[in-house]
């Protein structure tokens, strides 16, 4: 008889515990099976979870070298493969191929600055997935009352402002969802008898969903040769004229004058 592996679930980061426990779990179940799907069939060499070492979002993903890294505000544990700062990451640049950010722009200690590393790190057409809390949701407010006193406090970034950063930087969002409109109640009977506003918030209020993913794709715009153009010649730089020091009349006083 085959033995069951019963795999753990993992650690709710302490900013994201402020929702409570239905309201985690569900963000959970939903960030796995999102990323699961999203990232089934995006293939390279190289590929990095920044934050969350405990969360494995590259599971269902089929590049060869995966890391899950640790950042500035994490636990140090066993899970992680290597620790770093947001600011600042150990890679050249264009050497990844994916990049996966769980809950980690909200925690960064600078998010523009982690924003341009992960340009930088990612090869043309290469890829990062997102997953943010929305502010300006039930979720939102409710993490933003409960974890200002944490030492590493959750900062949601706005869905519109984070598509504008990814955009000055150069990325195409291509997949954008949302989820969570109920209440972020603290027992399960009340997220279940409030269940009825998932169908609703995702029919009519999408953008207000307590938390949301982005897919986007480094775009780099290359040169293209117009054939359509008549060539001009340039001259050369031999050809220009140099200055030259005139010439003097020779003095009366030397001789040979």
């Amino acid at each position: 008889m085959a033995r069951q592996i019963i795999e753990s679930p993992p650690e709710v980061p302490e900013g994201l515990a402020a929702l409570g426990s239905p309201a985690a779990s569900r963000l959970l179940d939903w960030g796995r099976q999102q990323s699961a799907e999203g990232l089934a069939d995006v293939f390279g060499y190289h590929a990095v979870q920044a934050g969350w070492p405990g969360y494995d979002a590259l599971a269902e993903n089929r590049i060869t070298h995966r890391w899950r890294a640790g950042l500035e505000f994490d636990r140090a544990g066993s899970d992680a493969d290597l620790v770093f700062d947001s600011r600042a990451w150990p890679w050249l640049a264009e050497s990844l191929d994916l990049v996966v950010l769980p809950h980690a722009l909200e925690r960064s200690a600078d998010p523009h600055v982690c924003l341009r590393e992960v340009e930088r790190v990612l090869i043309p057409e290469g890829q990062v997935l997102i997953i943010g809390l929305n502010p300006w949701s039930l979720w939102g407010r409710a993490l933003g009352r409960e974890s200002a006193s944490l030492a590493w406090p959750c900062r949601p970034i706005a869905p519109y402002r984070l598509r504008d950063w990814l955009h000055l930087l150069g990325f195409e969002v291509r997949v954008q969802r949302f989820m969570g409109w109920t209440p972020a109640w603290r027992s399960e009977t009340w997220m279940q008898r409030w269940a009825w506003m998932e169908g609703w918030g995702r029919r009519w209020w999408p953008a207000l969903g307590g938390a949301y993913l982005m897919l986007a794709t480094k775009r780099v715009v290359g040169a293209h040769l117009r054939l359509d153009l008549g060539r001009h010649a340039l001259p050369s730089r031999a050809r220009l004229a140099t200055p030259v020091a005139p010439l003097q009349a020779p003095r009366s006083d030397q001789p040979g004058a």
